[in-house]
């Protein structure tokens, strides 16, 4: 997967505490996994690389979404239109558990609406800061150069309007629940227990190979 290739060029420490209007609201990851590469080589990875609540930050006090904001949910895009409408009804649920107020989708190639156009959809919203998400797992080139290099584009239509370029999901314990979900569900269709699930309806793909 190219969105893993530079995952061992990329070095975690432990983040500094946090200090805002003069209060110490602690450190902006906390705890550690050990992630063993090779017998010689170790990396410590935050389990909460900024990732923000739909309160406000990811830890009470801190600022997150506000009304100014406008949040982009990019993904690579497929030529596949079943792929691309999937992320659409992802942001329909991110934007009704979240509450934000502009949530749009993106894709980066290959399909619309394209970053350019979901950044101007933000800001004819009201939107004066925009929050660029990629839908990614691992950072790579799509995350280090693709989305920055189309969001600044996009951005020079808009002066005054500023914008971020958030990570990637990266490595966290809730992936792993999602990840075993799936394994668990996809193994009782197979063993008869349960219908085919939303992604593998209609593929047959979702069987046990022999």
């Amino acid at each position: 997967m190219e969105s893993s290739s530079l995952l061992s060029q990329f070095s975690f420490r432990r983040s500094p505490e946090i200090r805002l209007n003069g209060r110490n609201h602690g450190r902006a990851a906390s705890g550690f996994v050990k992630v063993p590469q090779k017998p010689w080589h170790r990396r410590y990875v935050g389990t909460q690389p900024c990732l923000a609540t739909a309160r406000g930050g990811f830890s009470q006090g801190l600022p997150g979404v506000g009304d100014g904001d406008g949040v982009i949910i990019v993904d690579h895009g497929s030529r596949r239109k079943e792929s691309n409408l999937m992320l659409s009804e992802f942001v329909t649920m991110f934007k009704e558990k979240t509450k934000y107020p502009i949530v749009e989708p993106a894709h980066m190639e290959l399909a619309e609406p394209s970053i350019k156009n979901a950044f101007s959809s933000c800001v004819q919203k009201g939107a004066r800061r925009i929050v660029v998400s990629p839908f990614f797992l691992f950072p790579g080139r799509h995350w280090n150069q693709d989305i920055p290099s189309l969001t600044a584009e996009a951005a020079k239509e808009h002066p005054g309007v500023s914008y971020v370029v958030t990570a990637p999901l990266g490595l966290h314990e809730l992936l792993v629940d999602i990840l075993n979900d799936r394994i668990k569900y996809c193994l009782s269709h197979v063993a008869g227990y349960a219908d085919e699930c939303s992604v593998c309806a209609g593929t047959g793909k979702c069987h046990l190979y022999e």
